[in-house]
């Protein structure tokens, strides 16, 4: 079983930046890749950025050369430095993990923390 706290949403003005951060508890996910979501009201929830157990990364479109996922492995965190924020960015946003046991996957998200930007 594993547990993920998201933690950093606030409200923030355009161009501002905020930081989150996603804390894993009950198993160590270091060999597993984890990524964030964001699903603002009335829409899907989209994929954000993620990052291998290697520090691979990936991310959509929308948030490219604004935001940057890293993690520490021994922390057990992962997080997404959020710089030039748009209204457009507002949403809530999630932490994702696809953990195995034995040969199962699970998917494990958190609560989900809310980033507001004003314009």
């Amino acid at each position: 079983q594993v547990q993920l706290v998201e933690s950093g949403g606030a409200l923030v003005q355009v161009g501002g930046s905020l930081r989150l951060s996603c804390a894993a508890s009950g198993r160590t996910v270091n060999r597993y890749a984890m990524d964030w979501y964001r699903q603002a009201p009335g829409k899907q929830r989209e994929l954000v950025a993620i990052i291998t157990s290697e520090g691979r990364t990936n991310y959509g479109d929308s948030v490219k050369g604004r935001f940057t996922i890293s993690r520490d492995n021994a922390k057990n965190t992962m997080y997404l430095q959020m710089n030039n924020l748009k209204p457009e960015d507002t949403a809530v946003y999630y932490c994702h993990a696809t953990v195995l046991s034995g040969l199962r996957p699970y998917d494990y998200w958190g609560q989900g923390t809310q980033v507001t930007v004003s314009s």
